[in-house]
């Protein structure tokens, strides 16, 4: 499980942010964020015991999120959801990520899951539970659980957009602030009014916040190995601003090869 917000296309300095808490059972390993081999390049956290992810930032700017979704009729062997999780990393774009998921999905051969897939020109969920179905982001504030994205029937979703619309977000700064305190927040007394999991062996296992901007000295990736109430965050943003810079690099490279063999011809 997993609950996710969005905020997409509607801040100047940065089109995508992102805040997300992982729900798992507290004794399942998982490595923190670092870059991973392959092209393209990305970072992202690491389940150990399947070798997937939950959430991830490649090259081209494309992120990634899986959410556990209800669904009927599971194989007995289904294939790892954080395994399809960390191929879609392996797309340019977020369309082309979209269908690669839609035709995994289909197949018949997960356990219930939703994909985010989103970039700086398009985003959409897949839902992959009963039935298999997209539905595109629009610009603005999106909420993601275990059910369909915007779901005012869901409890958790409007306590986070509550929270997350107390005051207008106009930078990513002001994003992230008003995030790491609201998914930070333990239920009350009577288990409602919060977003923290956190009863018995199941619960909140780590938290990430993200801001891709148009800038990529500015890009932010932060990471709580742990529920964010009891864990700090910490910064992984140069693992994030060296990713994003991959195309950039190269680029530049190819731009001082073709200069020397002008120079040379």
């Amino acid at each position: 499980m997993c609950i996710l917000a969005i905020h997409y296309k509607t801040v100047p300095d940065a089109p995508i942010l992102v805040a997300h808490n992982r729900e798992e059972r507290f004794d399942r390993p998982t490595q923190p964020p670092k870059i991973q081999s392959g092209k393209p390049r990305s970072v992202c956290g690491i389940d150990r015991k399947a070798g997937g992810t939950w959430l991830g930032v490649n090259q081209h700017g494309l992120v990634v999120v899986a959410a556990n979704r209800p669904k009927m009729n599971v194989p007995a062997e289904p294939r790892s959801r954080g395994l399809l999780c960390r191929e879609l990393l392996g797309m340019t774009t977020a369309r082309e990520a979209v269908q690669r998921a839609v035709t995994e999905l289909i197949s018949g051969g997960y356990a219930g899951a939703s994909y985010v897939c989103v970039d700086a020109e398009f985003g959409a969920v897949v839902y992959g539970g009963n039935h298999v179905s997209t539905e595109e982001l629009t610009p603005g504030l999106h909420i993601l659980t275990n059910g369909d994205m915007d779901d005012h029937r869901d409890d958790r979703q409007e306590f986070i957009r509550r929270q997350l619309t107390l005051q207008k977000i106009e930078s990513a700064v002001t994003f992230l602030a008003m995030a790491s305190r609201a998914f930070a927040r333990k239920p009350d007394s009577s288990g409602r009014r919060g977003v923290v999991l956190c009863n018995g062996d199941f619960g909140t296992v780590s938290s990430t916040l993200l801001s891709l901007p148009d800038k990529i000295q500015n890009a932010v990736f932060q990471y709580a190995h742990g529920s964010p109430c009891d864990t700090k965050y910490d910064d992984y943003s140069a693992l994030l601003r060296q990713v994003l810079s991959t195309d950039k690099n190269k680029e530049t490279q190819e731009a001082e090869e073709e200069e020397e063999d002008a120079l040379v011809d």
